[in-house]
């Protein structure tokens, strides 16, 4: 089980003090607590993309590259590469380089965002967002696989004899999960090509959740790529914790109340009832993240959202440091010991990755 934690990066006014980080000091903020992620033992570090206030990520490889410079086993990845709006060629050419420069600690997750506005910002229309994730992966997925590429389609100009360069690392692509809240074509997508599903239900109730990974499920055994539990599912959750529940609820209120995604809506309580926000003590967030397996099944990879919402860089950091010393272990056994036989443990990771995590161990 991989376990670790994404951004969205929001610049958004501390509650609680009334002051607002400047970009660069956000963007900073963002680096150290990828840092600290590998310091407490965490798997995955993934970014958002965004190109609009009050967001910063608009260059995820940049950031990543920088990162990967200054870590040593982290995951990094995208939650998520906008596969809309990104032209699949410099997708390929960029997340190759990365994938180069992290010796393959990379895979990334496409989808379509949640921004209306950036469709017209890069030359797309809106109304055809399915359409262009579906046209724009296959395009990536073939750019990747083959060496030179005649192509033609719908939505960009058409190419003769292209080689995207760099090729993928030692000819492994990443590995590519599609992120999807809302839309049963995306989790067709990724069952059709045999890659990871990410659901990142932070608004929905796990009724929902469950619909749109039983159907990626049975695709994907329909493909004949698994048995449906051998699909490679992600999910998202979003929690704050303290020693105790009533501490925590107090300090992540006014936050909560005042986030520019959620706030001004239903109270905490109700969004903690109906969504998988957990706001309490270590033990409950460990409750509440196992209890995710009785209605997906057994699946490869967490992911927390931590850092959003205004909360300080300091908060962010005990955060990380209670999920790597209190939370993570307890969550590893545990779910190792319900998994069954045949059911992959982790999200496929690059032969560069698996080496190297061999030779330490013998070493070790």
């Amino acid at each position: 089980m991989q376990f670790g934690i994404f951004t969205v990066g929001d610049v958004t006014t501390d509650p609680t003090t009334g002051r607002t980080p400047s970009e660069h000091e956000r963007i900073k903020n963002t680096v150290a607590i990828a840092l600290k992620a590998e310091e407490v033992g965490l798997d995955v570090f993934a970014t958002g993309e965004h190109h609009n206030p009050p967001f910063v990520p608009s260059s995820p490889t940049t950031l990543l590259g920088h990162i990967a410079a200054r870590t040593e086993k982290l995951v990094l990845s995208t939650s998520t590469t906008l596969i809309t709006t990104n032209d699949p060629v410099k997708i390929a050419e960029d997340y190759a380089t990365l994938q180069h420069l992290a010796d393959g600690r990379v895979d990334l997750m496409m989808g379509r965002g949640n921004t209306g506005p950036v469709y017209p910002w890069f030359g797309q229309d809106i109304r055809q967002g399915i359409p262009l994730a579906i046209e724009n992966y296959a395009l990536l997925h073939r750019l990747w696989r083959e060496d030179v590429v005649d192509w033609e389609g719908k939505f960009r100009s058409a190419l003769q004899g292209f080689t995207s360069t760099p090729r993928p690392l030692d000819g492994v692509p990443p590995f590519v999960w599609h992120g999807s809240i809302r839309s049963p074509e995306i989790a067709e997508q990724a069952a059709y090509y045999g890659d990871g599903f990410f659901a990142n239900h932070i608004f929905w109730p796990k009724e929902h959740t469950e619909k749109m990974v039983r159907l990626y499920r049975q695709r994907y055994a329909h493909h004949g790529h698994g048995t449906a539990e051998q699909a490679i599912v992600g999910l998202g959750g979003q929690i704050f914790m303290r020693k105790n529940s009533q501490d925590a609820v107090r300090e992540f209120r006014p936050y909560f109340d005042n986030a520019p995604v959620y706030g001004h809506g239903p109270s905490l309580e109700e969004f903690s009832r109906e969504t998988p926000l957990t706001v309490g003590s270590p033990q409950e967030v460990i409750e509440r993240t196992l209890s995710f397996r009785e209605y997906v099944g057994d699946y490869q990879r967490q992911l927390f959202l931590v850092d959003h919402a205004g909360l300080p860089l300091k908060t962010v950091l005990e955060q990380l440091d209670i999920l790597g010393e209190e939370v993570v272990p307890v969550l590893r056994k545990e779910f190792a010991n319900l998994r069954p036989a045949g059911v992959p443990e982790t999200a496929p990771l690059h032969p560069a990755v698996t080496r190297t995590t061999d030779t330490r161990n013998q070493e070790a």
